[in-house]
């Protein structure tokens, strides 16, 4: 019997991003940075959902990350939330119902893309990790699956920020 390899193969070219804005509802555009498999789509999609711009100090990693799952056959989307980067409006504060209801809006429409199969997922570290267990609460129909990293459920006891309800 052969033993099936779980090996990753990391030779894989790393496609490039494409820069896309989706619109909402009320006119708002969030600047998106859109990461295509090459030969498979339409294709499940993984989104990563915060607000520290894209064009800056994450560009890098989100490249590498992003490129890695289109290589492999899985789109991948950046998106600069409401007010960030460089989509349009105004983030007034963490974890707002509007953000919420943005990262709807935006599932749903991602979904209804032609290189998108209708199966959406999120990945979120922090900031995109609370947003994605928030996210995921709303349940959108499209959103099949989420990945957090250093976040948590109980934003009084356990957010970086309010431990215990302090500041």
């Amino acid at each position: 019997m052969s033993q099936a390899s779980s090996t990753v193969d990391f030779s894989l070219q790393i496609p490039s991003y494409r820069q896309i804005f989706v619109p909402l509802a009320d006119g708002t555009r969030l600047a998106a940075r859109l990461w295509l498999p090459e030969h498979a789509t339409p294709a499940p999609l993984v989104l990563e959902w915060i607000p520290y711009r894209q064009s800056d100090n994450t560009a890098t990693g989100d490249a590498m990350m992003h490129g890695f799952f289109a290589a492999h056959g899985i789109a991948a989307l950046r998106i600069d939330l409401r007010g960030s980067g460089n989509s349009d409006g105004l983030l007034r504060d963490e974890y707002l119902a509007q953000e919420q209801d943005d990262a709807v809006e935006v599932i749903a429409w991602l979904a209804r893309q032609p290189w998108c199969n209708g199966n959406v997922g999120m990945i979120g570290i922090s900031w995109g990790g609370f947003a994605a267990l928030q996210i995921a609460a709303r349940r959108p129909p499209a959103l099949k699956a989420i990945i957090t990293c250093c976040s948590t459920d109980d934003r009084y006891r356990d957010d970086v920020h309010y431990m215990g309800g302090r500041c």
